[in-house]
Order: structure tokens, then C-alpha cells, then sequence
């Protein structure tokens, strides 16, 4: 690693001081009209405001999301269409003031619709700086297709095997990702020699104390913007879960540490460099209670709560991610102070507005001024000409392949789960890839993650006119944004028995929380809820017949699968893998061989207490 190299994955400013920090962090226009009165300090206010306009999980939804996923609970109660870019720049433009910051929380990109997608996410990321985010966490999904192409999003360059996109050649991210606990796994050389000496006298031995033990950030910890005279630092966190969420091949050289600790060590160094504002952006959140406005404290305490709490008192305000939810919640710091804690729902339906007041002489937040509003992304308003023009040139370049029709469909084909926690569409999935790996990699049953269900497929025609209950290649893609590929292991029954075993809470494996795989239609089982780990599943059938312990069975899943993701480590243990088609292939093909489905009954699993 270079020292170069180094300074451009070190915080913003930090390299060599205080002074460095204004000159890399851009200024709002009230910066530059206070700089010039520095000298009539007498004349100064006590405090200035600070505006946070804060995104999170945007998922490339460039286009307005439908179905449930378009939709959000209001302040008022109501459920009401919301996202789409040109209403979120409009919504954006409206919010903002001389005083404002943008910044987002991760997953920006990744598990994103075809339009997005094709072009590897670099659309939604010129689009997320056309509206002025300036520093983003970044989140599982940025990892999606592994740190080399992450760094390529951020810094610039072609796809190594696509090449450039119909733009030209990609210029690299406007904004800053930050991740204060992603570190390399082993740093080569003289890393840490080099590191400590990009950031010059600076910090002298309490920084060098500060990094020793602690390793080297492979992304930029934090990043430091000016706003009416005064410094406000960006501390950048993902979910630490995140190795067993994404294809492990891609971050191999890269370790996951804990949120807190990471927090700690990143709010210590902006307080060398003298920045006491402190916030900070993680892609980790908490679950809700359903159907509460998005400006309720509808948290239920968990990891997201955990970090909020729990990080350094110095840090002022915590803006999470992840989970998909909107909350706006007031938590107590380990001193006991109050500080915000909130989240912005996904997609771009929702945006957080964060208003607090900074002290001139600390340069520390007020806590007590912290004011926080969840915005619905309504489309009641114009949408923004500039980005309908953006997103259009996006469609008409993917349209021959996005349009294309692929099927039919009865009625909806929905990701909601049943109470068994199987839905009709990951049925049908799992049904696609069986019959895509039957003959080449002599699959007898199949297995689909419901978390890469990514939407429903809706009967109801698309504004492109292909008509109701037609399915497009563009439709199919964002059910299945990841391109995996189609794989079969052998496992033996009593393996197979683990891996559902696996789905549940309580076991070795730590399952965070309940995981139903998607069964293909052949598969049959039963689970109590109120069974011990590893003796919840039973009367476990392929075809009508039980399966022993003892016998081989060929099991498709995807690659994701294969590799542990999702804490099902049995799968690492399978045998004889074969590898077949992408999912997305396997999915088209089936319609092929099926041209019009009926949505599937998701029965095959039945729970008793």
C-alpha cells in the first residue's frame, strides 16, 4: 500500500490536521459566508445550524418501486405511494437549505432493478451525486460484487470484464464511502509504517496508540465537512454480519470488526483533528412494530439499538440502515446524554431530516436543539426534470432488453411470506432452478434464500405497455438482482436435516433470526415452533418418500448458498459441486418451458407448536 493510496482510504482531513480538513471538505455556501467575518469574532452567534438530509437502502430504485415496495405509512396513518429519483431530488431540493449536508447510510447500490443493475450500479451512483450526497456508509450490498469493483465505483475506471458503459468511461463516485470497521484481513509490507506516516506529526503517539491494535481501514473511516464555520465528522459503519451475507470470494482479504469498537476508535480520531461533531451513519438497524408512522420510535431494541447506545458519548447523532424501516428514536449515550438514533425506510421512499445547532467555542452539537423528520418521498409533487431526463436516457439504453417479454402469469406471484414463512414466488424460484439443474448437475430438490426475493411479481401491466399478466426479462431481473449462479451439492439426509435446522435461532451456526429456505414443490417438512434446536424440523419427504440420514441427496442452490451465506454452514460441507446457469437464466428459461404460470400454493412446509 502506498502512502497515496492510503490517503485516499484515510478520513477526510485527518492526514494532516485541522487546516487539511477544510481544504478537502467542501463548503456550503454559509461556510464561505461566515469565512470572511472570521475576524469579527464579536459579532459572531453563539451557535449555527446544521440540516442532515439523510438516504438509506436506495437499492438503485431509480425508477418509482411498485407494489409494496412503492409504497409507505404516512404520518397521518395512510399508505401512500412514495420513491422513485425525480421525486426524491424534488423532495431533496425542497428540504434543503444554505446549512445542509447530504449523506446516506449504505446499500445505495446493489440488489438493484436491471436499469441500474446492467451498468453496474454506476447510474444510481452519478445519480446519488447529482443530488449532493457528499459521504455514504457503505453497506453489505456495496460488496455485492466484492471490493475490487467497489473501489473501481468509488474511484473510477471500467468494468474488467463488461468494459465501459454506454457513458463512456466511469469517473468514479462524487461522495465518500466510509467504513470504520472494515479492515484488511492482512495487510501487506510496511501497511501500518506507511499509514502512520501519511498522516505526518499529526497526533503524534496518540494516533500511532490509536491505530496499533487496531488495523488498517481498507475504506475510508470517516470524512469531515465544514458548515457555517464549523467541522462535522462522518463516522462510516456496516453491519458486521456482513461476511455471512455476501459472496465470501469478493472480501476474502477483508475482516468485519465491531460496529462500537470501530465507532470509538473513529470518534478518538476526528477528536484529535478537533472535530467534536460527530455522527454517525450505520448500515445496521432494528426491526418495527408494523404500521406506525414513520416519525414513531417503533424500534424494537436489537443490534441497531445496541451500536446506538453504546458508541462513544462524543458521538451526537446515530442515522441507521439496513433494515428497511423508518424510526425516529431518542436513546441515552454511555454518559447518560439523549441522542438521536432514526432510519429512513428503503428505496428512496423516505428521507430524514436532522436539524440541530452547533456551539461556535466547542464546536460540539447541542443536543438539546436535535430535531429530527422522517419525509415521505411523495409523488404528489413535480417530479425533478433534470433526473426524469437522467433516468429516461438509462431506460432507453436497457429497453430491448428489459422489455422483453418472458412469460405469463395468472395473478400476482408475491415474496410475502405464509405462516409457515414460504412464499409463492420463492416456490416458484426454487421450482426454476430444479428444473435448470436436473440434468446437468442431477439435482433431485431445491433451495432458494428468501432474502434474494427481492419483489413480487405483479399482474397488472407496467407503464411500458407490455399488458397485464405479462412478465419482462426487466420484471424478472429485480426479483433476482444478483446474478448468482445455479449450483448443486451432494449432502446427505441428515446434513440436509442441519441445514433446515439452520433456519432457526438457538443454534451453533448464530442465526440472528428466522430464515425460511424456499422449497421446490417436491420438498415436504414439518417444524415446531416450540422444539429445541436441532430437533424443530421432521417427517422430512422428497417426492412422498422419507429421507434418512444416511442416503445422497443432490441439492440445488445458489452459489451464495454454497458458501456459508446467510449462516448456513452446513452448505460448505456439501460435496461434487456442479455449476450451472445464473439464476436470472434459469428463471427466463422456465417461463420458457412454462409460458403461463399460476401463482404456486406455499404449502410444502407445515408448523405445529
Amino acid at each position: 500500500m502506498t502512502s497515496r493510496t492510503f490517503q485516499r482510504l484515510a478520513m477526510a482531513g485527518a492526514l494532516a490536521g485541522a487546516g487539511l480538513v477544510l481544504a478537502m471538505g467542501p463548503a456550503t455556501a454559509a461556510t464561505r459566508g461566515t469565512a470572511h467575518k472570521a475576524h469579527e469574532a464579536h459579532k459572531a452567534p453563539r451557535t449555527v445550524p446544521v440540516r442532515l438530509l439523510a438516504l438509506n437502502d436506495f437499492h438503485g430504485n431509480l425508477e418509482p418501486p411498485t407494489g409494496s415496495s412503492g409504497r409507505m405509512v404516512d404520518e397521518t396513518g395512510a399508505t401512500v405511494d412514495a420513491g422513485g429519483a425525480a421525486y426524491v431530488a424534488t423532495h431533496l431540493r425542497q428540504l434543503t437549505d444554505g446549512n445542509t449536508l447530504k449523506v446516506a447510510q449504505g446499500d445505495l447500490i446493489g440488489a438493484s432493478p436491471l436499469l441500474s443493475a446492467a451498468y453496474h450500479d454506476e447510474p444510481s451512483v452519478e445519480f446519488l451525486g447529482k443530488i449532493g450526497v457528499t459521504a455514504s456508509a457503505v453497506g453489505n450490498h456495496e460488496f455485492d460484487e466484492g471490493y475490487a469493483e467497489l473501489r473501481r465505483i468509488m474511484y473510477g475506471g471500467c468494468h474488467p470484464t463488461d468494459g465501459c458503459s454506454p457513458a463512456g468511461r466511469w469517473k468514479g463516485a462524487s461522495y465518500s464511502y466510509l467504513g470504520a470497521n472494515v479492515l484488511f484481513r492482512k495487510p501487506g509490507g510496511g501497511a501500518e509504517q506507511e499509514a502512520l506516516a501519511a498522516f505526518g506529526d499529526q497526533g503524534g503517539g496518540s494516533l500511532r496508540g490509536l491505530l496499533k491494535g487496531y488495523g488498517i481501514p481498507a475504506l475510508p473511516p470517516v470524512a469531515v465537512r465544514w458548515v457555517n464555520g464549523v467541522p462535522v465528522g462522518f463516522i462510516g459503519l456496516v453491519t458486521q454480519s456482513t461476511p455471512g451475507i455476501v459472496t465470501s470470494e469478493g472480501i476474502k482479504d477483508l475482516r468485519f470488526v465491531d460496529e462500537v469498537k470501530a465507532a470509538n476508535v473513529a470518534s478518538k480520531l476526528l477528536k484529535l483533528v478537533g472535530v467534536r461533531a460527530q455522527v454517525v451513519l450505520v448500515h445496521e438497524g432494528d426491526q418495527v412494530t408494523a404500521g406506525r408512522s414513520p416519525d414513531a420510535c417503533s424500534a424494537q431494541p436489537g443490534v441497531g439499538t445496541r451500536i446506538a447506545t453504546q458508541v462513544d458519548p462524543e458521538i451526537d447523532v446515530v442515522l441507521s440502515g439496513h433494515s428497511h424501516q423508518a424510526y425516529l428514536c431518542k436513546v441515552t449515550d454511555p454518559a447518560g446524554g439523549t441522542r438521536l438514533f432514526s432510519q429512513g425506510g428503503s428505496f428512496g421512499r423516505v428521507i430524514t431530516k436532522v436539524d440541530f445547532q452547533v456551539d461556535v467555542r466547542t464546536r460540539d452539537v447541542v443536543r438539546s436543539s436535535v430535531v429530527a423528520d422522517n419525509q415521505v418521498v411523495t409523488r404528489t409533487v413535480t417530479p425533478d426534470p433534470e433526473i426524469t431526463a437522467f433516468v429516461q436516457s438509462w431506460k432507453d439504453r436497457v429497453a430491448p432488453v428489459a422489455n422483453r417479454p418472458i412469460g405469463r402469469i395468472t395473478a400476482d406471484v408475491t415474496n410475502v411470506a405464509s405462516p409457515s414463512g414460504e412464499s409463492s414466488l420463492g416456490n416458484l424460484i426454487a421450482d426454476a432452478q430444479l428444473a435448470a439443474s436436473r440434468s446437468g448437475g442431477n439435482a433431485q430438490i431445491a433451495l432458494m434464500n428468501p432474502g434474494g426475493v427481492r419483489a413480487s411479481l405483479t399482474y397488472a401491466g407496467s407503464s411500458v405497455g407490455e399488458g397485464d399478466g405479462v412478465v419482462t426479462y426487466g420484471e424478472a431481473f429485480t426479483v433476482q438482482p444478483f446474478n448468482n449462479l445455479v449450483q448443486v451439492v451432494t449432502l446427505t439426509g441428515a446434513q440436509l436435516k442441519t441445514v433446515l435446522e439452520q433456519q432457526f435461532t438457538g443454534g451453533p451456526n448464530a442465526q440472528p433470526f428466522t430464515k425460511i429456505l424456499q422449497p421446490s414443490s417436491n420438498l415436504t417438512y414439518t417444524y415446531g415452533t416450540g422444539a429445541a434446536w436441532g430437533s424443530k424440523v421432521s417427517d422430512l419427504k422428497i417426492d412422498g418418500v422419507a429421507v434418512t440420514d444416511t442416503q445422497n441427496i443432490r441439492v440445488a442452490v445458489n452459489n451464495f448458498l454454497v458458501g456459508g451465506g446467510d449462516a448456513f454452514a452446513e452448505f460448505t460441507k456439501g460435496t461434487d459441486v456442479w455449476s450451472g446457469p445464473l439464476d436470472i437464466d434459469a428463471f427466463a428459461a422456465y417461463f420458457a418451458a412454462n409460458p403461463t404460470i399460476t401463482p404456486p400454493a406455499p404449502t410444502h412446509i407445515t408448523v405445529v407448536p
